[in-house]
């Protein structure tokens, strides 16, 4: 069984599209199982249905507002030209005046959600061959939890989609069936393990961050930049214990993982969505992942 995983990355899911277009459109791979964490979970329902034109474009398309009903900061230019990000304090105590427990609230995503897959694709999944699989962060019981299409009723399952992108405290924090809900790259950022475990023999593993660190952080301008780049740390700690344990996991079922990361770093700040900026790494995502393949050609010419 074949198997696609996405890992998180927020605005970078866009290169993650490209890749998956390239395997899904030149390679032909049909893969029985997709799991996703954050933004990966927003793109393979769509993959699963072979939408790849609608979600290139929404992903090509969205902006901030698309995303927040209370976006906490504003984007300025660094000193370098370099695009950050600052506190919106107005926005922000307005928020918690409001009684929210987080700096900003995504709604507007919940929305996006719904309005891109509807109600009509989503029961053409569930009749379909594919399982389509979201991370999800259960704080409460301080536990990664995996949510299946094939368990759940449109609402909720475009709830777990969504939960599963919300990235606090910038975020919404959700509250569903008794228990409170984040971003599911807090806890399993490469969710590799997961399609291992339903099975998988081969997995296609997208990696939305460069294999080698090749940057040092921009120093810390204010409390937001600081919160950033203190997330961002901890999240690449998850990715690489994911990646260790899907390979020792692996090693143990005879299965074979194949890993696609980003050549270079595409952003320090997955939270700006750019439209011109996506585009291109859905582009680029598409020709890395023909580079790669060919380089893998070449070197290994009996194996194709």
């Amino acid at each position: 069984m074949r198997a696609m995983v996405i890992s998180g990355g927020g605005s970078k899911g866009a290169f993650a599209g490209g890749v998956a277009q390239y395997l899904m459109m030149e390679k032909g791979y049909d893969y029985n199982l997709f799991v996703g964490t954050s933004t990966g979970s927003l793109l393979i329902s769509h993959l699963a249905l072979n939408k790849l034109e609608k979600i290139k474009k929404v992903y090509t398309s969205v902006d901030q507002k698309d995303i927040f009903s209370h976006r906490p900061f504003v984007v300025k230019k660094g000193k370098h030209g370099e695009k950050e990000i600052a506190i919106a304090h107005f926005r922000v105590l307005r928020n918690f005046f409001r009684g929210s427990k987080t700096f900003g609230e995504s709604y507007n995503l919940r929305r996006l959600i719904s309005n891109t897959l509807t109600r009509k694709e989503f029961e053409e999944l569930k009749e379909s061959d594919k399982e389509v699989v979201v991370t999800v962060s259960n704080l409460s019981m301080n536990q990664v939890e995996y949510k299946s299409v094939n368990d759940f009723s449109y609402s909720d399952f475009c709830d777990w989609i969504w939960i599963s992108c919300n990235y606090i405290p910038f975020m919404s924090l959700v509250k569903k069936d008794f228990n409170e809900y984040a971003d599911g790259g807090f806890g399993s950022m490469v969710p590799i393990e997961e399609a291992i475990n339903r099975g998988a023999t081969i997995v296609d593993v997208i990696i939305l961050e460069t294999e080698v660190t090749h940057y040092n952080r921009m120093p810390s301008r204010n409390p937001f930049s600081l919160l950033t780049n203190m997330h961002a740390y901890m999240l690449d700690r998850v990715e690489k214990q994911n990646i260790r344990i899907g390979k020792f996991v692996a090693g143990h079922h005879d299965a074979v993982i194949n890993f696609y990361y980003t050549p270079t770093v595409l952003t320090t700040n997955s939270l700006i969505f750019d439209h011109k900026q996506m585009t291109n790494w859905w582009d680029s995502g598409f020709k890395h992942a023909m580079n790669q393949d060919q380089e893998t050609s070449e070197i290994h010419p009996n194996d194709a």
